[in-house]
């Protein structure tokens, strides 16, 4: 009989996937963590009383904007989680990464990023200004745009996704990113208007490749 059983420490042979010196762990180095589900506990730790707020209220030109989120059966995700990240409204970031330099944002008080929980209706709510357009590469232009990071109960990993705006036709030819996309996909990242802001509907899946899944970018 022969056994598969992996060599005992001290016989020689070991092998270990973060190598250490034995009885001395602060020696090892260790790669990434492996993704993990948020659920269903994340709302305990992970949202904050301002969270969902880009632009706190009173703030000129504020809007709300509405994702509902729906699994491949259309049924709302009543757990799920949203984070944007975006310009301000003169399409600036007030961070040393923006190759432009790190301004004050415009509005006042404006910030980039929120994180909203959803409701039973799979919705999640932010307050925030419209941003600005984006220079791209190659003297393009990027039209006005939220990304968007969707994380729920048993996913991974996040799913991103863009919302743009529907007045911002003439921009949308140009945008490198939307542009890429064939032209009935285009139409499922622009949002509806709504009386106080706008609202995008994000289906998860769709066993019909042509259907109404919401186009997701590898980042």
């Amino acid at each position: 009989m022969t056994s598969s059983a992996t060599p005992g420490i001290g016989s020689g042979t070991d092998t270990f996937t973060y190598p250490v010196t034995p009885g001395d762990f602060t020696t090892a180095s260790f790669g990434p963590t492996p993704s993990q589900t948020v659920g269903p506990y994340w709302h305990i730790g992970l949202p904050w009383s301002d969270g969902p707020d880009a632009a706190p209220e009173g703030t000129p030109g504020r809007i709300t904007v509405r994702f509902t989120v729906l699994d491949g059966a259309r049924e709302p995700v009543a757990d799920v989680m949203v984070e944007t990240w975006q310009a301000d409204a003169e399409g600036r970031f007030t961070h040393p990464d923006d190759p432009r330099g790190a301004v004050p944002p415009v509005p006042e008080g404006f910030r980039g990023f929120t994180r909203a929980a959803g409701d039973s209706t799979g919705t999640a709510t932010i307050h925030t200004v419209k941003p600005g357009a984006l220079p791209a590469e190659q003297d393009r232009i990027e039209a006005p745009h939220i990304d968007v990071s969707i994380f729920s109960r048993g996913m991974l990993d996040r799913a991103v996704t863009r919302l743009y705006f529907p007045e911002d036709t003439a921009a949308h030819a140009g945008d490198p990113v939307l542009s890429a996309l064939p032209e009935t996909q285009r139409r499922k990242l622009i949002a509806e208007r709504t009386d106080d802001g706008y609202a995008m509907t994000i289906h998860l899946q769709d066993s019909d490749p042509d259907g109404v899944e919401t186009p997701f970018f590898l980042v």
